[in-house]
């Protein structure tokens, strides 16, 4: 298929760390935020800090599943004009700019249909992008989605939370590929304080169903947490840790920010 990704690079990701012993880093931080043409130089500078993977948020009025951070950088990101043509035409730059680590992009349904689903599963494995993570899409609405993504090389990536059932995570885990996205609490994204106490039983309860790599996020934004976590996950996801640490830097300091914050994250130092 013409614009079909031919590399799995999240699958060499997961092979990469899984033999260093280590969990993968993966960052989210919404496309064309804080300013349209922002993305490339935070996605370079969190590979630079020692970042395996991005997640670029695609901009959306009603983010249910994000808490205040968020919201409010999708709102900033809608304000400044930002589409999900913008955000993909963003992710080929980060392509066409050098950076190597995979791309996934995560939104809601809502700008996916309104795009057209084939077109922008083209369109974005046309851009490098190797993943999606629709939040609001459950597997049973995603048929047309997972054909499309199959077709191109794309991975489609599911959530399951502490409350899903045995029978939510044996469907999940027949649907997803690349990896499985564990959120590590109930309620919204947003950085925390504590870890949640559920989180290895649910990690195992996961892990019966699946040989996927497990990668955990909600709630994670200190160096220790990443420890905690990593030692039970194969990823580690740090979201509104990262985006507050994007919109405390000024543009002129935002990469050197960006860097010393990542590498701090895998335990590098500043």
């Amino acid at each position: 298929m013409t614009g079909a990704v031919t590399t799995d690079r999240l699958g060499e990701l997961f092979a990469r760390t899984r033999a260093a012993g280590r969990p993968a880093l993966i960052g989210f931080v919404p496309g064309c935020w804080p300013e349209l043409d922002a993305t490339v130089a935070i996605a370079q500078a969190a590979e630079a800090g020692g970042m395996d993977a991005l997640e670029l948020g695609v901009p959306f009025s009603d983010p249910l599943a994000d808490g205040v951070t968020n919201q409010l950088a999708y709102q900033q990101a809608l304000a400044a004009g930002a589409t999900p043509a913008a955000v993909l035409a963003q992710a080929a730059a980060i392509r066409a700019a050098g950076v190597r680590m995979p791309l996934l992009l995560m939104g809601y349904c809502n700008p996916l249909f309104a795009y057209g689903t084939e077109r922008f599963v083209r369109d974005a494995a046309a851009a490098g992008v190797d993943g999606l993570i629709v939040v609001d899409l459950p597997p049973e609405e995603a048929g047309e989605l997972e054909r499309a993504a199959r077709a191109a090389g794309v991975h489609v990536v599911y959530l399951l939370a502490p409350t899903s059932t045995t029978e939510r995570i044996a469907l999940v885990a027949r649907h997803a590929s690349g990896f499985i996205y564990c959120v590590s609490v109930t309620g919204v994204t947003g950085a925390r304080a504590a870890l949640a106490e559920e989180l290895p039983a649910f990690l195992a309860r996961v892990r019966k169903h699946t040989a996927l790599p497990l990668a955990v996020g909600f709630g994670i934004s200190t160096r220790a947490q990443v420890a905690a976590v990593g030692a039970l996950a194969d990823a580690v996801i740090v979201g509104s840790a990262f985006v507050q640490a994007v919109a405390a830097a000024p543009r002129a300091e935002r990469a050197a920010a960006v860097r010393a914050f990542t590498a701090e994250l895998c335990g590098r130092g500043g």
